[in-house]
């Protein structure tokens, strides 16, 4: 560190803190949060040490330092896991063309049903935005099966709640025939689920999962984790990534034994940067917002950190043609829409 500062050896000292917190980090997708749950947690953080690594690249690039060298070969190292965050692409919205299938997976909070949002219109906002983009299967977490609007365009429906006389669950919705239907009914101590449909798309059948992986039970912003006693959060935290990991295993068992196509939709509750996610992806799922996704791939409203949970992941019999997200704030989540073709 010859011919640095007092200040800039400070930063350099930091920027290897955050370097080294970022390359281990890469390796945590590859460890079951069976096998060390609390390591997992960290995954969480893929994305803040990729932002603070960029801040000490554009640093030492502006103060034409050689120092530039750690960040930079630290984030290629990991380009992987940058584009999952942000992503380029020059394919534009393009008129949808004869056998594409439209997809939309949103968690839409009850449909507002406890008031989280003082509008009053929630629903029917919902119901417009649906009719609007008009998508031909729609996959829902935290559906109110009293709420019948936005299903008014699908002929074909299946709803899941998991328990007996329960208001809230799975659905999906389809502008095509489901020739069957099923429940993957998680362990009791979860209130998430997840519910496949096989669908039959023209001359082929589709098998359409849609996954709701347990939740964190953290409100989403920043000073709540601030509130909540540290070691109590990051427990619950690692207890809710091994169910993760259980609620993966039971999904991806019948997903092996299905006889279709496959695509998997839904709110995962974790990144990607995650064992589940890298486990789901290894089975031959392709990320659609990795292969046709914009800019940030935000699809959860944590504040203003760019927390991609939910995903459309077709495996790869499908073409992916467009990715998009939509941030209307009619839920805590965004929706997300992908046009695919067999």
């Amino acid at each position: 560190m010859k011919g640095l500062n007092w200040f800039n050896k400070f930063l350099f000292f930091l920027n290897s803190v955050f370097a080294g917190a970022l390359l281990f980090a890469y390796l945590l997708p590859f460890i079951p949060p069976k096998t060390f749950a609390l390591l997992s947690v960290f995954s969480l953080a893929v994305p803040f040490f990729i932002i603070i690594n960029l801040l000490f690249l554009c640093y030492w690039l502006l103060m034409l330092k050689k120092q530039v060298l750690l960040p930079l070969i630290v984030l290629l190292v990991g380009f992987n896991h940058l584009t999952s965050i942000y992503e380029f692409s020059s394919s534009e919205e393009a008129p949808r063309e004869e056998g594409t299938i439209k997809l939309l997976s949103y968690n839409v909070k009850q449909f507002n049903q406890y008031g989280w949002d003082k509008r009053k219109n929630i629903p029917k906002k919902i119901a417009d935005f649906i009719s609007e983009e008009d998508p031909d299967i729609m996959a829902f977490q935290e559906y109110y099966n009293g709420e019948l609007r936005v299903a008014e365009n699908f002929p074909h429906k299946y709803l899941k709640v998991k328990e007996k006389n329960a208001e809230f669950g799975l659905s999906i919705l389809s502008k095509y025939p489901i020739i069957n239907e099923g429940s993957i009914d998680f362990p009791t101590r979860s209130n998430n689920n997840a519910i496949y449909a096989d669908i039959v798309v023209g001359k082929d059948t589709v098998r359409v999962f849609n996954v709701h992986f347990q939740s964190y039970s953290l409100k989403p912003r920043f000073e709540n984790l601030e509130q909540e006693h540290s070691k109590r959060v990051f427990l619950g935290m690692s207890n809710t990534f091994v169910k993760q990991q259980e609620q993966m295993e039971m999904v991806l068992e019948v997903v092996r034994e299905s006889p279709y196509r496959n695509i998997i939709m839904g709110d995962f509750n974790n990144t990607a940067y995650s064992y589940v996610y890298r486990e789901i992806r290894a089975q031959g799922f392709n990320d659609a917002f990795k292969e046709e996704g914009n800019g940030f791939g935000r699809s959860f409203d944590f504040d203003y950190f760019p927390l991609r949970i939910d995903y459309i992941m077709p495996d790869k019999s499908f073409e992916i043609l467009t990715f998009e997200t939509k941030e209307v704030h009619y839920s805590d989540h965004f929706p997300i829409m992908s046009n695919v073709k067999l």
